[in-house]
């Protein structure tokens, strides 16, 4: 019976599981006594389990084809579709308000941007909540499994950097940075075998780090129902709280520095699969370009504003003391790790960090963490690490011929590679997303917004780190203040964010077509 299921399009199969995770916030309803939430959940999940089970028996034997295209299309319907099924409970069980926040909302969790038009807490349910949560934490698994299955062997998603020969010269290479197992899956596997395969060696993984934290804030002393938001939130890079983030929970400055701890899965893919890096290549965890990359960022970035006190703003009297700066130094390490990751979650004392630094509005600084983003085949959102090292290093290699025109750059093959094609690379994604920046701004120019409400929300939907709206901003954005237009407009960006401007490319190429 797996094998059917397995053969069924991708689609259907996460309508399946979107249809069976309903079951959980409809539990949790009926324990706490959100009994009205409770029912439309569990009737959701009644209707569209019974409409999956009738799409799965008709497709059951239809022939597909084994297309490239078919699986990135897929993904667009993942984030494009799969949201309307989604926002049918989320809209009965709220009452108050239209479809189409409704929908917002829902792609606004699934591609884990966490922008929500729904602020504060007390006109959604604790149920409701969880579903938000949850569908989070469903984005950012569809999006791991997807990003190994779909977009590598396709270069797309970050690994255009370090690919030799596009997608079909890694599958006749066998390129052995993916190791022995993987390489022979990308030659003899379709699509469809792959992420079968790593949705089951991936999937308990996600699961159980998500499981780790949630016990782990417990013991912190956040509630079971914060701590288990919260723990999703943070494997899936949402952002998404019910009580407004760490701060409003319990579990203080030791459930930061767990949730510290957990974000660092957002930065490299190596933390969570290894094996994927054996062969010749295989470097450690310490070595690898994008933890270096975030390592430097996350302490350079920090350091600077915790010594601005003595630079600039040394006339601030107000709690001028030690404690007052170690504060501010976790304040700003743990919310620069937070928008590096394009989770958006504040720290508790972000507000001393900003008093100790002088700085006003450093929002700037938290758009920029959100540009450049996470880890490649990760959760995070971004322009990913790997794309930044690899201008980086092409950088360096100029100015050191600048110096030596005559110099010989050395380090072996694939630094070599990275510094060349790879930085090519990885320049031809920063022109489509600076022309995907300045579509979407133009866009919510021309529906009434401002051009810096119109460059925050356009950072906050393209980088998927919707809490940018909020706190980079100098005055807050409240995404539930825009007309029906611009959230039409956000939620698209939202998509083109989640899957890259590369990715749409891609999909338009007539070469996709034809394999």
């Amino acid at each position: 019976m797996m094998t059917q299921i397995a053969k069924l399009p991708l689609l259907v199969i996460l309508m399946g599981i979107s249809s069976l995770a309903m079951l959980l916030p409809a539990g949790f309803g009926w324990v706490i006594g959100d009994f009205y939430e409770a029912r439309v959940f569990f009737y959701g999940a009644l209707l569209f389990g019974f409409l999956t089970s009738f799409l799965a028996m008709a497709m059951a034997d239809q022939p597909r084809s084994t297309r490239h295209r078919r699986h990135l299309m897929a993904l667009v319907g993942l984030f494009v579709l799969l949201p309307i099924m989604l926002a049918v409970p989320f809209h009965q069980a709220v009452r108050t308000t239209s479809f189409l926040n409704a929908y917002v909302e829902m792609v606004s969790a699934l591609t884990t941007t966490g922008a929500t038009l729904f602020e504060g807490t007390e006109r959604m349910a604790r149920s409701v909540h969880l579903w938000r949560a949850l569908v989070g934490w469903l984005g950012g698994l569809f999006m791991w499994v997807g990003a190994i299955a779909i977009l590598a062997p396709m270069s797309l998603g970050g690994f255009e950097v370090r690919a030799r020969f596009g997608a079909r010269g890694m599958a006749a290479a066998g390129d052995s940075r993916f190791g022995a197992g993987i390489s022979q899956i990308i030659r003899v596997a379709d699509f469809s075998d792959r992420i079968r395969t790593y949705g089951v060696r991936l999937g308990p993984v996600y699961t159980g780090l998500t499981l780790a934290l949630w016990i782990g804030l417990i013991v912190a002393g956040d509630s079971g129902f914060v701590a288990l938001c919260h723990a999703m939130s943070i494997m899936s890079t949402s952002g998404i709280s019910p009580v407004g983030g760490p701060a409003g929970g319990g579990a203080g400055y030791p459930g930061e520095i767990l949730m510290a701890f957990f974000l660092v899965f957002a930065i490299s893919r190596l933390t969570f699969a290894s094996d994927m890096q054996e062969g010749e290549r295989r470097r450690r965890l310490y070595k690898d370009p994008e933890m270096r990359m975030a390592l430097a960022i996350v302490v350079t970035v920090p350091l600077f504003l915790f010594l601005r006190h003595w630079v600039g703003a040394y006339e601030v009297d107000e709690e001028a003391n030690w404690l007052a700066g170690i504060a501010s130094l976790w304040g700003s390490f743990f919310t620069v790790l937070s928008f590096l990751t394009t989770t958006g979650f504040e720290s508790a004392a972000w507000g001393v960090s900003r008093d100790w630094s002088g700085l006003q509005t450093p929002g700037l600084i938290l758009m920029g963490l959100a540009l450049v983003g996470g880890g490649v085949a990760t959760t995070a959102g971004g322009a990913k690490l790997m794309r930044v090292y690899a201008l980086y290093v092409h950088g360096l290699r100029e100015m050191e011929k600048l110096v030596y025109p005559s110099s010989i750059g050395g380090s072996g093959n694939e630094a070599r590679h990275i510094r060349g094609r790879g930085a090519y690379m990885a320049w031809v994604f920063f022109m489509l997303m600076s022309m995907s920046v300045a579509l979407v701004m133009g866009l919510f120019s021309l529906l009434g917004q401002d051009f810096e409400s119109a460059m925050t929300l356009t950072i906050a939907a393209l980088t998927t780190t919707g809490p940018v709206a909020q706190i980079a901003a100098s005055e807050p954005i409240f995404y539930s203040e825009l007309g029906n237009p611009a959230k039409a407009v956000l939620a698209g960006a939202m998509i083109l964010g989640r899957l890259e401007m590369l990715a749409i490319v891609a999909l338009l190429n007539p070469d996709s077509w034809r394999r």
